[in-house]
């Protein structure tokens, strides 16, 4: 893996902390201050508002990452590429912001929470202008991680200082949106450092084809995803979204470790595939295969294990409804994160994007029919169960494609090998957690060990050049 990748995927890894350190000083602080019935209605609430904006967006960000990573070498050819992707983004956003403004006057579940949702459109609206595909697909992940880093630190000690009892959550919503607003002028304003916009010699046509089928794909997908939560609030009442968005937020801190390596790799994959460099494609799928593996196992062993001590410490007393739901969607590291790499990593890169689709249509059958099935009926538990039997209906199928179009097999060996270097682990853990009674020292032991063991797994073991090279990266750095 060379040099590039790896200085991009230490500031990605930085950026990902950052994204989970800042939620987790300001997740614990909330969820006490604000109750599980309030954090349940900004959580339903948001996701409202994701949905349209997954309308605005369709497949933009993840056409826009690979086609400025292809032309990012010819500024005019990477500004007319820019120009016509953020002019279709700008349609795109104001039929979005319509057909919003019509919901909340015609449903009256949204009427309900209305101050919420015109809070919400605050994030529709300025969700388009952040580009974070031009960056991407740029591969500056330098500048992405300090303006992050900076607005992030603004946003927590804000979120101190004014919100202080159960009757603020109006107020956390619109900091949370005030955010988005926020980073989205910095980024544009900084876009002119790269690009600039013309209205000359658009090519819309070429663009909007794959736009519609990778948007059409991210619809298909949030069936299982993002509409589980809308529909868990209209069946449920606000508590049963709060625990599930409790469960969830926590599962979403670890995968978005292994994410910051998946999204370093979308643009340098589609260069590769561009020079037509099949033998660096396969080698750094290979090599990310191996990481996921050896990343997810302990994080699922842990968290199944300390579910109810991480529910108590990170959320606080009323929400052990979440720990359940909590240990159901853990195994989703594995399934998810393998996912990311036959989806985003293989075929993305390789323009399949029919295959996509097609796979996203499968996922979104069975995620509609699940919760049509059990949500009603168990709640977040349900939820839970629609979402993993979704993502493992689209890993089985996103393998198959991968296999057909490019040999790529399930890594059952490489799997096999590595549950057996984890088993000492799994029992060092259970032994702590059974003898330690203290579930803040149990954890904080528990933590140091499986660290230790890791790094000795991975540094003497496996011998991870991605992980050595990302130490070499901090030594020179000091």
């Amino acid at each position: 893996m060379n040099s590039s990748v790896k200085k991009n995927f230490l500031y990605s890894l930085i950026l990902t902390g950052a994204n989970c350190i800042f939620p987790l000083l300001v997740f614990p602080y909330t969820t006490r201050v604000l109750g599980v019935t309030n954090i349940g209605i900004c959580n339903f609430v948001s996701s409202l508002v994701n949905y349209f904006i997954l309308f605005s967006m369709l497949g933009i960000s993840t056409v826009g990452i690979r086609e400025i990573a292809i032309k990012k070498d010819d500024r005019i050819q990477l500004s007319k590429c820019f120009s016509n992707l953020f002019i279709i983004n700008t349609i795109t956003t104001c039929l979005a912001l319509i057909l919003y403004i019509i919901s909340i006057i015609v449903v009256p579940k949204l009427r309900q929470y209305s101050d919420m949702m015109w809070i919400g459109a605050i994030q529709l609206l300025f969700n388009y202008l952040l580009v974070d595909w031009l960056y991407r697909g740029l591969e500056n992940f330098r500048y992405i991680t300090i303006r992050t880093i900076i607005v992030r630190s603004l946003y927590v000690i804000s979120v101190f200082l004014f919100v202080k009892e159960k009757e603020d959550y109006y107020l956390f919503f619109l900091l949370t949106s005030v955010t988005i607003a926020v980073n989205a002028i910095i980024n544009i304003v900084y876009s002119h450092n790269f690009v600039f916009l013309t209205f000359k010699n658009l090519q819309l046509k070429n663009y909007i084809k794959p736009i519609i089928i990778l948007g059409l794909q991210a619809i298909f997908t949030s069936m299982y995803t993002t509409f589980n939560v809308a529909y868990l609030g209209f069946t449920n009442d606000e508590s049963e979204v709060g625990y599930y968005t409790t469960a969830t937020k926590l599962f979403g801190f670890a995968i978005a470790f292994f994410s910051a390596l998946t999204g370093v790799l979308l643009p340098r994959m589609s260069y590769y595939v561009s020079q037509k460099n099949i033998g660096a494609f396969k080698d750094m799928l290979a090599k990310t295969t191996v990481n996921l593996i050896h990343f997810a196992l302990p994080i699922i062993v842990f968290s199944m294990i300390y579910a109810p001590e991480i529910v108590e410490i990170t959320a606080g007393s009323g929400y052990e409804k979440a720990i359940t739901p909590m240990r159901i969607v853990m195994p989703l590291m594995f399934i998810i994160g393998y996912e990311q790499i036959l989806i985003i990593q293989t075929l993305m890169p390789l323009g399949r994007d029919k295959d996509i689709i097609i796979n996203s249509v499968i996922g979104a059958s069975v995620g509609l029919l699940l919760n049509l099935l059990l949500v009603d009926r168990f709640g977040s538990i349900g939820t839970s169960i629609v979402w993993v039997v979704s993502e493992t209906t689209v890993l089985i199928t996103a393998q198959y494609f991968c296999n057909k179009r490019v040999g790529i097999n399930f890594p059952l060996g490489i799997l096999v090998k590595a549950i057996l270097y984890y088993i000492p682990l799994l029992v060092f853990l259970y032994f702590v957690h059974s003898i330690i009674i203290s579930p803040l020292l149990s954890i904080i032991i528990s933590s140091i060990i499986m660290l230790i063991y890791i790094s000795f797994i991975q540094l003497f073991v496996i011998k991870n050049d991605l992980v050595m090279g990302v130490i070499n990266k901090f030594y020179k750095i000091k």
